[in-house]
């Protein structure tokens, strides 16, 4: 394994570990893909959740400028898939502190009483995938909103959607880029015209 890790090599341990799957998958939103991608099954492992959260976080330190801030820096997971990311590259980088996002069922996102942004607090915010961008955009917003200068965006894996919510010039760092194969519905799906078992994912 190579100090930043390879594309092919993120790859290879998420098909080893399961995380990344082949077949018709149906997602809570109406998309059918060819492919589906769980990270937490890869970062249960050790070995796996330090190689990617390290290889991640020199990424981040290759940055001049967020290079400069590392020591204020905070680390902010935008759920808690994001966590053994966030505490691997805060690890690793040394940086200030790591803290993270709450979304219950139809309720803003918040985070934890007592917990505050100070004004100016550099952020760089942190999951374990960048799918839809929804909970990245929604834990931008939050933390902006109380104050905080968001700096970058840093995923194991970037699998963008047709959906995808765009981040402006916002630097985004990831290891693995993956081209799924989406359909709008089952109706513009071809898997589900060729007739193939669709298997329906929760998240």
């Amino acid at each position: 394994m190579h100090l930043l890790p390879t594309s092919e090599e993120v790859v290879r341990v998420l098909r080893d570990t399961g995380a990344l799957r082949e077949g018709h998958f149906e997602h809570p939103d109406g998309l059918h893909s060819n492919e589906y991608l769980q990270v937490p099954l890869a970062m249960r492992y050790y070995q796996h959740a330090r190689m990617l959260s390290v290889g991640l976080s020199r990424m981040v330190r290759s940055n001049p400028e967020l290079r400069a801030v590392i020591p204020e820096l905070s680390i902010v997971a935008a759920g808690p898939a994001g966590l053994p990311v966030a505490y691997g590259m805060c690890e690793a980088l040394r940086a200030n502190q790591v803290y993270w996002a709450e979304k219950d069922d139809h309720e803003p996102m918040q985070f934890r009483q007592y917990l505050k942004q100070h004004p100016g607090e550099q952020v760089v915010i942190v999951d374990d995938i960048l799918r839809s961008g929804s909970k990245l955009t929604e834990a931008r917003e939050l933390l902006e909103k109380n104050g905080a200068k968001v700096v970058a965006l840093a995923v194991i894996v970037y699998q963008p959607t047709p959906h995808t919510k765009s981040f402006g010039n916002l630097p985004l760092y990831y290891l693995a880029k993956l081209g799924a194969s989406y359909f709008a519905d089952a109706d513009s799906c071809s898997m589900c015209r060729d007739g193939q078992p669709r298997e329906q994912v929760w998240i």
